[in-house]
Order: C-alpha cells, then structure tokens, then sequence
C-alpha cells in the first residue's frame, strides 16, 4: 500500500478530530504516518474523549509543545502547525512516504508566529521554487485558480496575457483535460469593454496557450454568473477562476463536504481537505470527515 504523510493542522481546530475519526477507514486504503508527537497527541484524544487507534503511527516531529485552547487564534499552535506539514513535506521529499495530506491550518495564528508564508500552497511554492497550481473540486467540477489570495483590489493588475498564458500551458500539463472553460473578471464577460477590458487579456491567453498546446482546450472568457449551472458544468468539469472567491464560493455552495485542494506542478503529491479550521465546532466532535478521506483518496491515487 502507499505511505501516506498528515500534518495535522492547527491543533485548535478540527483537523486531530477528523483525523482521529476517520483513522480505520483510511487505514484500509494506506499506510499513514501522522506528524504529531505523543504528548500533542494525548491532550487531543483526551480533550475528544476519542481513543487512540492501536495503529496510529507517529512521525519524529520535533516542535514545542503547548496547551491545546479550542477555538484559539494562537502564535503556539501556528507554530505547530507548520511544524507538522514541514516535517511531513521533508517526507515526501526523501522519500519516506509517497505523498503527503494536510489538514487545516489557521493563517492568522501562522502571522502570529511569524511566519512569512500565505499558507500551504504559498510555502510550497517558495521551498520547491516552482509555480504550484492550487486547484479544488471533485469528480464533478475542478476549479484552478489563477489568483489566490490575493486582496481583490489587486487582482485586475495581475490578469495580463504572458503570465496568464503561462500558467494555463502549466496547467493543462498537468491535467491534461480536454477542455477547460475560463472565467471572465468582470461582469457580463466585460460587455465588449464597456464594464472592463480585461477579457481582452484573457481572450489573448486562452489563444496562446490553445496554440502552443495545438489545440482548442481553453475557452474565451465565460460570464461568471452563468458558469456554474448544470448545463455549463456538464460541458466544463474544469474551471479557471481570477480570483480566489469567484471560483470557490460557488464550488463550496455545490460541493463543498466532497471537494478537496490538489496542489498542481510539484515534484511531491500534495492534497488537502477544502476547508478551514472550523473553530465554532472544533473540539465538539461534529466535523465532517467526507473532504479528509476524499482527500487521502486522491493522494494515493495520484502518488
């Protein structure tokens, strides 16, 4: 079976329940090391009331150890967190595991500890000094997104056609779909420049990209609103996004307990839950598990 890394989120969160929960099942599809030490690992079960699996075994993270405080927007266990997907990026990295999962992480407590990364996909990135794709969906519709997170006020600035087109060729490289829709920025697709010109920037990528790929795989810029009805998805199952919430509030809306975040464009399989720490159920044993074991799913096939 494959190996298969967790980090294990932000401790404050629900990221140790779910994985907890869901252990026996996922244990059936792979072999799994989870980056967390004993005592971290104790003080959770103890907080759940869940027991330990006999077969949960436990990386050699080494990070500090502190007082688990559900709900808890803290520099300690951002600390951690990172702790734990670093060790487990160094896994997949050596070798020692074929790919890794992560549960969620809380950007602010990652601020508080200091550290300069967005988050997962912003590290990777930096420490593999490769362009990720992070992309999210499931069997039914994927979205990429060009931007990520980026303040919407800056978005329009970075919608320009070599970069963009740039990251459409990597992106089709990497999934080799035979027909991917993009998502105009403005309303109305632009109405021919009267709401916006940055569908000529689009239009202009999507045809050097098709031409480079020698294909017609990119669309002309869609009108948002539009793009996610059954008909449409039944034509795309693969989306580009501009910006973060524009692909992702709708995808939550449709799919949001079954889709999961791949990270494209790397040399070491990366998949993650789609969702965040969820603080106001964290600790009252209510998360779901749906996206976590999609995600273990995806990572065993894709490593």
């Amino acid at each position: 079976m494959r190996k298969i890394a967790v980090s294990v989120g932000d401790l404050n969160g629900v990221g140790i329940e779910i994985a907890l929960r869901s252990h026996s099942t996922i244990s059936l599809m792979c072999d799994i090391v989870y980056c967390i030490d004993k005592q971290m690992l104790y003080q959770a079960s103890s907080l759940l009331n869940i027991e330990i699996p006999s077969s949960f075994t436990l990386s050699d993270l080494i990070s500090e150890q502190f007082s688990i405080e559900p709900s808890s927007i803290d520099a300690k266990s951002g600390r951690y967190s990172y702790d734990s997907f670093y060790n487990a990026v160094e896994l997949a990295e050596s070798k020692m595991v074929d790919a890794i999962v992560t549960l969620p992480i809380h950007k602010e407590s990652w601020a508080k500890a200091g550290l300069k990364f967005v988050g997962h996909t912003d590290f990777l990135r930096q420490y593999f000094r490769q362009d990720a794709i992070m992309m999210l969906g499931c069997e039914k519709l994927f979205v990429a997104l060009y931007t990520e997170h980026v303040p919407l006020k800056d978005v329009a600035s970075k919608i320009k056609k070599e970069p963009l087109s740039k990251f459409l060729i990597t992106l089709h490289s990497c999934i080799k779909a035979e027909r991917i829709a993009l998502l105009a920025l403005n309303p109305h697709a632009g109405d021919g420049g009267v709401l916006g010109s940055e569908e000529i920037e689009i239009a202009a990528a999507a045809k050097i990209a098709n031409a480079h790929i020698g294909a017609d795989i990119f669309t002309e810029p869609l009108v948002p609103d539009t793009a996610f009805t059954p008909a449409a998805i039944a034509k795309h199952s693969y989306m580009v996004a501009m910006y973060h919430d524009q692909g992702l509030a709708p995808l939550k809306a449709l799919y949001f307990d079954q889709s999961i975040n791949i990270s494209l464009n790397l040399p070491i399989v990366r998949t993650s839950v789609d969702h965040g720490t969820a603080f106001d159920i964290a600790y009252k044993n209510r998360a779901s598990t749906t996206s976590y074991i999609n995600a273990i799913k995806a990572a065993v096939k894709l490593s």
